[in-house]
């Protein structure tokens, strides 16, 4: 009879996000290059982006509510072929109909893919480690930012010469690399035994599931969950652009942020051992607040400062909210894990949509009064329109970053107020 093997089935999961965060980290780093190969704006850029983040929600509520039905198995190779689909497509854009709408829904399909994956891996990481979810949570959510690196460290290094500007269709060769990892975990996944998930193993009943999702605490959290998946994921799809006219290294800045969070994860024991989620989520809010000042308030070296506290902050946001709950509201199961990721990226797909318009906007409202935007973007325009792009797109990525800002302020004040709440709850339960 074959076992369970947690190690391999948590290497599988890790290999599985680590494809996640290679489309997130490439994408990034290549959303400059479709919108001058493509003749795109802003707000279809926007648009393209905005599409994982709701392909995201749609598949992870939906696979949270079939995960006990179905199995975590038939999640994972289900997140396998869409996965595929959808880098094959990417690879194809502008070979046959049109490019964007080829981006459009190939991001679309890698978006319900990513979210298959968390939908079937966060409840499978604790089910698998019932005594450490938190610490275990953070330690597969690593590999978040440790692919957002190693995809923005690969277009930076080897953008410039597969996908430069004297031969830009070959970007294609740096999005078939995330072929590797993603027949990888099919691989193992389609060997490996799965275990239940904890909801069904500790006999807790769907009904009772279903009826802990209007508790008061859980509502709040999933509140807090648009903020902290807003002030970490658009911040980090869009900082390539933001900040692309403010820095030449501006790929190497989500670099720095996003490496500071992949070693911040991997010690993430000591740190939720010591302050216990609720204060981890203070001092992550505090930091990612100060991190996005200094980004849309500088220049020069101080933006890798501002990365560097950025990272800091946003390291623990995505796991220990998960953890929190998987900790505190047990009986939500993986409808509650899969409700708190559907409702983060939910929140990044509109704020990226609202924002991708305003920052046209604000671009516009750099340019000389009666500017075409669509003009000043194309490859019609003069020597003297992109100077004038430039400066514009200069001051308006930065001002982007201070509205972004206002996130992590209202989430330092909420966060600090669970942190008393639940104190509060711990003495009366000692009392």
């Amino acid at each position: 009879m074959q076992t369970i093997n947690r190690n391999k089935l948590f290497v599988a999961s890790c290999l599985a996000l680590l494809v996640t965060s290679l489309s997130f980290g490439i994408r990034a780093g290549l959303l400059g290059t479709w919108g001058t190969q493509f003749n795109l704006d802003k707000a279809e850029i926007a648009s393209i982006t905005a599409t994982a983040f709701w392909g995201f929600p749609l598949a992870v509520i939906i696979g949270g509510m079939i995960v006990d039905v179905i199995g975590m198995k038939k999640l994972l190779v289900m997140a396998f072929v869409f996965h595929l689909a959808g880098i094959l497509l990417t690879i194809f854009a502008g070979s046959f109909g049109s490019p964007y709408w080829a981006l459009f829904l190939s991001t679309l399909l890698i978006g319900i893919a990513n979210g298959t994956v968390e939908a079937a891996c966060n409840p499978l990481v604790t089910s698998l480690y019932t005594d450490n979810k938190t610490t275990k949570l953070n330690h597969f959510h690593l590999w978040f930012p440790g692919g957002i690196v190693i995809g923005t460290l690969v277009v930076y290094f080897l953008g410039e010469k597969i996908a430069g500007t004297e031969n830009l269709s070959n970007w294609k060769m740096l999005v078939a690399l995330m072929l590797i990892p993603t027949f990888l975990y099919g691989f193992l996944f389609m060997k490996e035994k799965f275990p239940v998930t904890e909801r069904v193993a500790s006999g807790v009943s769907t009904g009772d599931m279903y009826k802990s999702l209007i508790n008061p605490l859980f509502i709040f959290m999933i509140i807090c969950m648009f903020g902290t998946a807003i002030t970490e994921l658009f911040t980090g799809q869009w900082i390539g652009v933001l900040l692309g006219n403010v820095s030449k290294d501006a790929l190497l800045i989500l670099a720095v942020s996003t490496g500071i969070m992949v070693v911040g994860r991997a010690f993430a024991g000591p740190v939720v051992h010591s302050l216990a989620p609720q204060g981890v989520l203070v001092m992550s809010a505090i930091l990612a607040a100060l991190g996005l000042y200094i980004l849309g308030h500088s220049g020069g070296n101080m933006i890798f400062i501002g990365a560097l506290v950025f990272g800091m902050g946003v390291c623990y946001f995505w796991p220990t909210m998960l953890g929190f709950v998987s900790e505190n509201l047990p009986k939500t199961g993986a409808v509650g894990l899969n409700l708190m990721g559907g409702a983060g990226m939910f929140a990044v797909s509109v704020y990226t949509i609202f924002m991708g318009g305003v920052y046209d906007d604000k671009i516009a409202a750099h340019l000389p009064a009666g500017a075409d935007l669509k003009l000043y973007n194309s490859p019609e325009a003069t020597e003297s329109m992109k100077t004038a792009l430039a400066e514009a797109n200069k001051t308006a990525g930065p001002e982007i970053i201070n509205t972004t800002l206002i996130l992590p302020i209202v989430l330092t004040v909420a966060f600090i107020g669970l942190y008393f709440y639940m104190r509060n709850k711990k003495k009366v339960a000692l009392a």
